[in-house]
């Protein structure tokens, strides 16, 4: 489905993404995890092409995806759906309006200007709220939600523009462990149930072992680990938050006592 080949992102004498190579064959849901600044968002922009790519490509079923311009970008993007950390809705606009607008690049400039959407979309916006348990909040103003409510309205936001794959730049990073969850859940769902390929970087090693079929682990922007959670080792989280890593960037403190007593003297005599 997606390759990723050779992909490098400079922005002057700073390298921020060197030469990454990805292939995605199927549907799958895959965790990016790593330092801040390693890279992991500077490579999800270039997949979506909101930042353009110094060197390499990004090749989807076949086709380069790389240098499109306009309206062909615009149509990638609708592909290729994002979802931010601070979930980018307009806060005084109300919860099904900013639904909607993941159907901006397929509308006309005046439907967009005047907010015209056909009765067609504003049933199934509802709908895509309704399957992520926010159907009741419609009505209300986005800013009125709580930061988990924003984040499911922002990923049926995302599900409006019926995408193939769906790239997550942090997308719980902001919210509380039981808002965490059912973001989580509401990814890993959609991705078994439609089929859907969700690409998300994560902040805790925890969270790619427990939802993510594939975790890449990302270093100074290179990719230094691709594989199965379970190949996930102390090891390997070593080699990507670097030896003698509290994994202050990789886990809350709760998440560092699941990985073990072991781990952690490991971790003090490196």
């Amino acid at each position: 489905m997606l390759r990723i080949d050779k992909l490098t992102k400079r922005f002057g004498d700073k390298i921020a993404v060197d030469t990454a190579t990805l292939d995605i064959d199927k549907p799958c849901m895959i965790g990016v995890i790593g330092r801040s600044g390693a890279g992991k968002s500077t490579l999800l922009r270039m997949i979506n092409r909101l930042t353009d790519a110094s060197e390499g490509r990004i090749l989807f079923e076949g086709r380069d995806v790389t240098g499109l311009k306009g309206r062909e970008k615009r149509a990638w993007q609708s592909e290729c759906a994002m979802i931010f950390q601070q979930f980018n809705l307009v806060p005084r606009m109300d919860v099904v309006s900013n639904v909607l607008h993941g159907t901006l690049n397929r509308r006309s400039t005046f439907a967009t200007m005047f907010n015209l959407f056909p009765m067609e979309d504003i049933h199934r916006a509802i709908d895509i709220l309704d399957r992520l348990g926010i159907a009741e909040h419609a009505a209300k103003r986005a800013e009125a939600l709580s930061g988990g409510q924003q984040q499911r309205v922002a990923i049926a936001r995302a599900l409006m523009q019926d995408p193939k794959i769906i790239l997550a730049d942090e997308p719980i990073a902001s919210l509380d462990p039981m808002n965490a969850q059912t973001v989580m859940e509401a990814l890993r769902r959609i991705h078994e149930e439609d089929g859907r390929s969700v690409v998300a970087n994560l902040h805790t090693l925890d969270t790619a072992r427990r939802y993510c079929d594939r975790v890449v682990g990302m270093r100074d922007g290179r990719v230094v680990f691709d594989g199965l959670p379970e190949q996930l080792t102390t090891g390997v989280a070593r080699e990507i938050y670097g030896a003698g890593s509290d994994f202050s960037e990789a886990a809350t403190s709760t998440e560092i006592e699941t990985l073990g007593a072991g781990i952690r003297a490991e971790l003090a005599d490196a």
